[in-house]
């Protein structure tokens, strides 16, 4: 299918990075339209766009701004979750390196909208090189004069810090995220007050994705119909999915919303070695497993919903007819169980009992009520958490009994016919001592090109 790169469209012009090259393509000039409007006209156009967050909710970017209540006389903030932590989701670090200006420029005219004079980047500790790219073009935008005080001869001031976090996953969330920037540990908060009103420092804030900031400048250049000629209706313009896993080339693939599975692996060559797809994910781990049989689900929030899973940041995992899904299963919900904040009992109780019976299943030492036991612990847990990591914590763990009951079962059949099967299996078991329990298997994707 033709693609006309958008969001990815410097990110093979050498050095892509630097303020002249982003001049040169017609950067910042989205900066000066919108400094020509007031900023409700340009929340009216975002929201007229259609955007929608590209962090994972899905929530309208242009109706988010709105809530930012004005005449209140407190500063107002605009964070941006670079947080980029999410197994599989690996979008956002190649765009800040690539093209760290459109995130900037993003960010400015979106400041200006929501009326804040600081802005933050919190980005994920691990990305060093997307650090020292983000905070150079701070620089080369503070000398340019589209930085700091009286932008472009406007009157608008607006200062931006790149921060960079710990590597705690829990701070993906937006409310953990805000406690983590303002020193404190990174915990999500009860809601309500929500950010809109109670943010960073309990003052008014947006908290927006990468993805989605960096989208701003093109509506502002280019408009409404524009954007909406890409993708679907209620989902439209652009988008980067992430393909990793058994695919012939992975990579960052920007496609218009609503995209099928099938056409993005014509994209990237298909399954890797002629094989079979087995399974995929269409978010990141923590969306529920797809199959073969959804290979042609669009991929935007209503499609993917109306599957059963979400788009989440469209970080497509795929898994070919030779994994063990109990394996994968297991590895990913250790990861959830390591990367708890604690707060709450379901979560922290919860992951770290499901890594148990995982365990004691892969080792044959399970019994056929423990698959039961592992949907009913998840039952317990989704919606009764803090935050979403434990609901995505569950979404491996009950879409692969789903799709995969016969693996899991497989192998108390092998227990029971003679395997290594171990008396006592329950709560005071061995496995409760099982060092696995607490090992961090992060599903790094491979390292991946900016591929259109």
């Amino acid at each position: 299918m033709p693609v006309t790169p958008v969001l990815t469209g410097r990110w093979n012009t050498p050095r892509s990075w630097t303020l002249a090259t982003y001049e040169r393509t017609d950067g910042y000039r989205a900066l000066r339209r919108a400094l020509e409007m007031s900023p409700d006209e340009i929340i009216g156009i975002v929201k007229d766009s259609g955007l929608r967050g590209r962090g994972g909710a899905g929530f309208p970017t242009g109706m988010k701004w709105s809530f930012i209540p004005q005449g209140d006389g407190k500063p107002h903030y605009l964070v941006i979750n670079a947080d980029e932590g999410e197994p599989g989701t690996c979008k956002d670090a190649p765009l800040m390196m690539a093209d760290p200006h459109s995130l900037v420029e993003g960010i400015i005219i979106a400041s200006y909208a929501v009326r804040a004079n600081h802005a933050f980047i919190y980005l994920r500790g691990e990305l060093v090189h997307c650090g020292r790219r983000l905070r150079a073009a701070v620089a080369e935008a503070y000398r340019a004069g589209y930085l700091g005080r009286d932008i472009l001869g406007s009157g608008f001031d607006l200062d931006l810090v790149v921060h960079s976090g710990a590597g705690a996953y829990i701070c993906g969330e937006e409310t953990a995220l805000l406690d983590s920037l303002e020193g404190c540990r990174g915990q999500p908060r009860l809601r309500p007050p929500f950010p809109a009103t109670h943010g960073l420092y309990s003052s008014p804030t947006v908290v927006n994705n990468v993805e989605t900031i960096a989208s701003v400048p093109y509506i502002i250049r280019h408009g409404v119909e524009w954007f909406r000629s890409m993708g679907r209706e209620r989902s439209p313009g652009p988008k980067i999915y992430s393909l990793s896993g058994h695919v012939t080339r992975p990579g960052q693939y920007e496609a218009p919303m609503g995209t099928t599975l099938a056409e993005l692996l014509e994209m990237a060559g298909g399954i890797r070695g002629g094989r079979r797809l087995k399974a995929w994910t269409p978010g990141g781990s923590s969306t529920p497993m797809l199959t073969a049989d959804h290979l042609d689900v669009p991929l935007d929030f209503e499609g993917v919903a109306e599957a059963g899973s979400l788009l989440g940041t469209a970080a497509i995992m795929i898994m070919d007819e030779t994994v063990d899904m109990l394996k994968v299963v297991r590895r990913l919900t250790q990861f959830y169980a390591h990367e708890s904040c604690g707060k709450c009992t379901p979560c922290r109780e919860g992951t770290t009992w499901m890594v148990q019976i995982l365990t004691r299943l892969e080792r044959g030492a399970g019994d056929a009520e423990d698959v039961d036991t592992l949907v009913d612990v998840c039952d317990n847990i989704f919606g009764r958490a803090f935050c979403a990591l434990a609901d995505g914590a569950t979404s491996p763990i009950v879409s692969g009994i789903k799709f995969f009951r016969d693996e899991f079962i497989s192998s108390t059949t092998a227990a029971a016919s003679g395997g290594s099967a171990s008396a006592g299996h329950n709560a005071t078991g061995s496995a409760a001592t099982d060092s696995a329990a607490t090992a961090s298997v992060a599903g790094k994707p491979d390292a991946l090109a900016g591929a259109h």
